[in-house]
């Protein structure tokens, strides 16, 4: 069968063979043993209802042995035998174009070069998943070939609920994952509803089928750490010769080695996982492997001296790095972490003194052992980062949780007034008040023609739609403009793409519109292919999360997730071809309410208006959040925006006189 033929079939009705393990692939760990007998019949039986009666003899104790297994049912027998990339867009079987992008960006997120465990279906993160099985895949592809304008189809974490009628206004699908009843959003509530098969974990873009690669990262990473040379910088020297220590070279960790050498630092990764930093050094995202400690020491000293840009992959525990760099006096400039520390008790962080297939045993055999030598682990790991920034060391937390679970873990990371961590997030410190508050996040295009001359040329288009805009733009937002130039001329030398042809830059509302409008006239008039627009749900609007994205907030609201849920029903209906909203995510199950979307540039009039309308109210829907907040530089924004948009009516906040509250509250 051809790949049309074969995406067509969706779930065959005769079984093919089943598949062999194959032992040289990144799989998941396996997942702790969780349900009850009963509930473990009722995991199988959820499963075969997507098969003919007819199969289930053979298929109940296949999935019964993945189950036990795995922890999962992934039902590997069903995983195609074709190779699975994005496909230029005409190379899919589809009535709706839109429907058909959307099956392209499913195929990129589930690219072997992409995807952190691809025969589990899992983007990144350790269980960012698209799909919780093949069968859903499957289902879902055949949908989406179906689908015309006139119908959307609705996603139930990873499952394919079916096509309904619409209109060619509505979205062409809508994505959930994970939306939980509240009080069933612990961890192990996770683990035994997705076991069950009946939700996931979407991560932020791997289940919104937004995930573009480490790319995705790396230039929100290289803002973050230039910022943070910036505030270290005693008389406006730049990174070179300094050094930043961090670990994880997964999905989303990747991105940082990129990021340094771009920043012009000198950056030390640790991984625990091999063929995690096996992938990154082919890829070209890290410079050096070291596999010894001594080495590394004398590496970076060599480094230091000669003021290099390099970055380092030290393959093994971050905290011996830190307890090591403590012992031997090299001294970290930076620091931070990004081990995927939302998922803790399941292979987002081990500990120090496991490896890591002793680790992955013990996290399913032993969990509450486990859980133990995790919160040692965390325990040492602050222990030691207290020892550097009581040198001098400037370290952030770098939203991935861990400030959070090494407080659960009581280690020693709380400020004098019990109350804030002694750390702040780096959303707090630079994101937030340097991009967020201004409207600037992470906009990002995938060329779906699969050609390099139409990335190269929209580069150029968003280059000289940020030099445009410079020319007249307020004064606060020109070292945004200017970096993110400065990004895009450089984006092509640094070999970003993985997977997809796809860029990403930091842009405020004018910016996005600007650069989709230059590119829906590009495709208008045939320079290049039609174009999917998209962003990280780590933006302005898309995501509420309490320590994270909306850290910055402080007016009480953090905690409250109005924002994103606004953010994506109010995308749904100005013109999205496709949105989705997640718990979790980023920070963990049940810590995070996000929401992302994706539209298709099709040269229409259509597409004109829809990008100009949604994209607005993508943007400025946060913005507004931020200034009722009383955040200065977001009050400053959308005052302008006010000026600027006859159509735009926002409630400001009233100054409040501090000496009033302090006389009325002893």
């Amino acid at each position: 069968m051809s790949f049309k033929e074969q995406i067509l079939q969706g779930i065959p009705d005769e079984l093919p063979e089943a598949k062999v393990y194959d032992d040289s692939v990144n799989h998941a760990p396996k997942r702790k043993d969780i349900l009850s007998a009963e509930e473990k019949k009722l995991a199988v039986r959820n499963a075969l209802r997507y098969f003919h009666p007819k199969h289930h003899a053979v298929l109940a104790p296949e999935f019964y042995e993945e189950l036990i297994r795995f922890g999962r049912i992934y039902m590997y027998r069903f995983r195609p035998d074709y190779a699975m990339y994005a496909r230029p867009l005409q190379e899919y079987p589809y009535k709706s174009q839109q429907a058909g992008a959307i099956m392209l960006m499913i195929q990129n997120n589930l690219d072997p070069a992409v995807a952190q465990h691809p025969h589990e279906l899992i983007t990144y993160g350790g269980n960012g998943a698209v799909f919780q099985n093949w069968a859903q895949y499957l289902l879902t592809m055949k949908y989406l070939a179906e689908v015309t304008d006139e119908q959307t189809l609705h996603m139930y974490s990873g499952h394919p609920m079916g096509i309904f009628p619409s209109s060619p206004e509505a979205p062409r699908c809508v994505v959930t994952n994970g939306m939980m009843i509240p009080n069933y959003s612990q961890q192990d509530d996770w683990e035994r509803y997705n076991a069950l098969g009946v939700t996931q974990y979407g991560q932020m873009t791997a289940g919104s089928y937004m995930y573009i690669g480490p790319q995705g990262i790396v230039h929100g990473t290289t803002i973050t750490i230039l910022n943070a040379g910036r505030m270290i910088s005693k008389a406006g020297e730049g990174l070179a010769g300094k050094v930043f220590v961090t670990s994880g070279l997964g999905g989303m960790s990747g991105a940082q080695p990129k990021a340094g050498n771009i920043a012009g630092c000198i950056t030390v990764v640790a991984e625990v996982n091999l063929k995690a930093t096996q992938k990154r050094h082919e890829q070209g995202w890290v410079d050096e492997v070291v596999t010894d400690l001594d080495v590394l020491v004398k590496r970076v000293r060599e480094a230091k001296a000669k003021k290099e840009v390099v970055s380092l992959a030290y393959q093994g525990n971050v905290v011996n790095v830190w307890e090591k760099f403590d012992a031997e006096d090299v001294y970290i400039d930076l620091g931070s972490d990004q081990t995927s520390l939302h998922n803790p008790w399941a292979g987002g962080y081990y500990p120090v003194g496991l490896t890591l297939e002793e680790a992955n045993r013990m996290m399913s055999a032993d969990p509450a052992s486990f859980k133990t030598s995790v919160q040692a682990s965390l325990q040492r790991h602050a222990t030691a980062i207290n020892k550097h920034t009581a040198r001098g060391t400037y370290f952030f937390d770098y939203g991935n949780a861990f400030l959070l679970e090494a407080s659960r873990a009581g280690a020693d990371v709380w400020a004098k007034d019990g109350i804030n961590f002694r750390y702040p997030s780096y959303v707090q410190d630079i994101m937030g008040p340097l991009c967020f508050d201004y409207g600037f996040g992470p906009f990002r295009w995938v060329c779906t023609s699969g050609n390099d001359s139409d990335l190269e040329y929209t580069d150029q288009l968003a280059k000289d739609v940020l030099e445009d805009i410079l020319k007249n733009a307020p004064h606060d937002i020109h070292p945004q403009l200017r970096d993110n130039v400065q990004w895009i001329v450089q984006a092509r030398q640094n070999k970003l793409v993985v997977g997809s042809k796809a860029r990403i830059l930091y842009a405020d509302a004018e910016g996005r519109m600007r650069i989709a409008q230059a590119f829906n006239e590009a495709i208008r008039s045939g320079k290049i292919g039609p174009v999917v627009l998209g962003r990280d749900h780590h933006d302005v609007s898309g995501t509420d999360s309490p320590y994270r994205e909306t850290s910055n907030i402080y007016d009480g609201s953090r905690f409250t997730a109005d924002m994103a849920v606004h953010n994506v029903i109010g995308d749904s209906f100005r013109g999205a071809t496709w949105v989705s909203i997640h718990n979790g995510g980023g920070v963990g199950w049940g810590e995070v309410i996000n929401g992302g979307f994706g539209l298709l540039l099709d040269g229409s009039a259509e597409a004109d208006r829809k990008l100009k309308n949604m994209l607005y109210f993508d943007v400025t829907n946060g913005i507004a959040r931020r200034a009722w907040a009383r955040n200065d530089h977001a009050i400053a924004t959308i005052q302008r925006a006010v000026k600027n948009q006859a159509n735009l009516q926002i409630t400001l906040p009233n100054e409040v006189n501090g000496s009033l509250l302090d006389n009325l509250v002893p």
